[in-house]
């Protein structure tokens, strides 16, 4: 093969937000990193992330109350050996972004603390209401300063590259991926020593989202074709309230808003969680999610409002500058009125199983931040815990990477050459774009914040229509980032389907009109890589 046609890295690693970006910088000074994102890296949640990072650092915290917070808001599913490791690494990581160039918002005591759904204690640490861009930010600029780093946009991975032995159906090893130039929609092969997925979650399976376009569940998709577990991919946190506008795309209205005692009305301006939770507006996110579903339908209309226009002015303004100029743009004025919002898919709970240093089941593969599963979250995602979770796991995984001293033999052969066959270009985008609405209505209807069986039996028919469909036409023509993103969506809608179908209870975000009660006993749902997806 001509050495042009193909790449060698010691780490690739694939995604460039929180916890892509912050592996990268802990790996620059011992080896090589590529780092791959399929846009620009400003494009992932971590960009979008509003409200901030949790973590103990105020006096009359502990990590002892986070954890049982943690715990509390999970449904009984969190891994506290886990979550407690995760969470003692809070002070470390916030010292390690400023280290890095991130400034958190300060009053003349100290860190301005705020407080969201779930915390009984000010912890979380942010940038006024854009914490996300400035850590991310932050971030691309050390990694933009390291020469043994190598930032790719524009670069989609397609399938990693496995080592199968004979007679083995399961790889014993992960050598890298096939990386889609989406400029070009030339393929090549990416070899690596170590390969991290950092792609983020599927918030885009869902006709609503808080996520960006990008998040489309690549990472998950890509791992359970290779052999990796699912596990609890049927936990989606509906983020409760995005803006309700014709205009307005996946425009999150932070957690902080009620934090900072926002109040949620119906459309006639009458409040409603006080009857439903005793933290009312700072209830856990899948109970206001649940609270707001139910109040449309109860009224009829498509919104519900948020209001923390009795509050100061100034304090609105100095506390949510963004939120409050970008309200603006659509025509909302926070500071007077109240907010139309909607429950919107937000957080994927589940993901690729992986152990307490990032490594999932495939040797030198590993999985972190949103596409991994780690056992802090369980049934329901504690606000602002998701920055922290990227950041420790990549911690923990840069460490793992950095220890292994294990050889690794890189195959240098023309067999790594991507087979087209007889694919020819693809010629119409209606098919792709049709099966793309299908799948996201399909799952809003049908998988959504409220399910039952007779719900999911007729998901989990049309999915696995779509699939055949799918892969059909996917196997027919030379992949772009369209199809390759309409492949992994369809993918992930049918093991979130199934995932949901084996769940016999309902639990943290789980909801299921025909068994609504919890199982004493709380188990994960996990999903084996199967012969018999379409």
């Amino acid at each position: 093969m001509n050495a042009a046609n193909w790449e060698q890295t010691d780490t690739l690693v694939i995604g460039g937000g929180i916890a892509g970006l912050s592996l990268a910088l802990r790996l620059a000074d011992y080896q090589t990193v590529t780092v791959v994102t399929k846009m620009g890296f400003s494009e992932s949640n971590t960009w979008w992330a509003q409200g901030g990072i949790a973590a103990v650092i105020g006096e009359d915290d502990s990590i002892d109350q986070h954890l049982q917070d943690t715990i509390d808001a999970s449904g009984g599913l969190a891994r506290p050996d886990v979550a407690r490791t995760i969470l003692e690494a809070g002070p470390r990581m916030i010292h390690d972004l400023e280290h890095w160039g991130v400034e958190f918002s300060r009053t003349e005591s100290g860190y301005d603390l705020t407080r969201e759904g779930g915390h009984r204690e000010r912890r979380i640490l942010h940038a006024d209401d854009m914490t996300g861009a400035v850590i991310g930010t932050a971030l691309l600029e050390q990694a933009n300063e390291h020469a043994s780093i190598r930032l790719l946009d524009q670069t989609m991975a397609v399938d990693l590259i496995t080592r199968r032995r004979k007679f083995n159906m399961h790889p014993d090893r992960c050598l890298g991926a096939y990386l889609l130039d989406t400029r070009t929609d030339r393929i090549r092969p990416c070899l690596a020593r170590n390969t991290v997925l950092a792609t983020g979650g599927s918030g885009k399976v869902y006709l609503y989202t808080s996520n960006p376009d990008v998040a489309t569940g690549d990472g998950v998709a890509m791992a359970y074709r290779a052999g990796c577990k699912a596990v609890n991919m049927e936990l989606t946190q509906f983020h409760p309230t995005c803006l309700f506008h014709p205009d307005a795309k996946n425009f999150l209205i932070s957690e902080a808003v009620r934090g900072e005692g926002g109040v949620l009305l119906n459309v006639a301006g009458h409040s409603f969680m006080q009857d439903v939770h005793p933290m009312a507006e700072l209830a856990p996110r899948d109970i206001v999610a649940r609270a707001i579903d139910a109040e449309i339908k109860r009224s009829g209309s498509d919104y519900v409002l948020l209001d923390i226009s009795h509050k100061p002015d100034e304090f609105i303004r100095s506390r949510f500058p963004n939120l409050v100029e970008a309200c603006a743009r659509f025509g909302v004025d926070m500071v007077k009125e109240p907010i139309p919002v909607v429950p919107a898919a937000h957080y994927q709970c589940g993901g690729i199983w992986t152990d307490n240093r990032g490594r999932t089941e495939i040797p030198g593969l590993f999985a972190i931040g949103e596409v991994a599963f780690t056992g802090l979250h369980g049934a329901n995602r504690l606000a602002s815990n998701s920055l922290l979770e990227s950041m420790a796991m990549a911690d923990f995984a840069a460490t793992e990477i950095r220890s292994c001293e294990e050889p690794v033999e890189l195959p240098a052969d023309a067999h790594l050459d991507w087979k087209y066959g007889g694919a020819v270009p693809a010629d119409e985008q209606v098919i792709v774009n049709h099966n793309w609405d299908e799948v996201r209505r399909t799952m809003s209807s049908y998988v959504g914040i409220v399910r039952s069986n007779r719900r999911l039996e007729r998901a989990k028919r049309r999915i696995s229509n779509l699939a055949d469909e799918v892969q059909e036409y996917y196997w027919g023509v030379i992949p772009n980032k369209d199809l390759l993103e309409l492949r992994n969506l369809v993918q992930v809608a049918w093991i979130i389907t199934q995932s949901a179908i084996r769940r016999k209870e309902s639990r943290g975000l789980h909801f299921n009109l025909d068994y609504p009660d919890t199982l004493d006993d709380a188990r994960d749902i996990v999903l084996d890589p199967v012969s018999h997806y379409p």
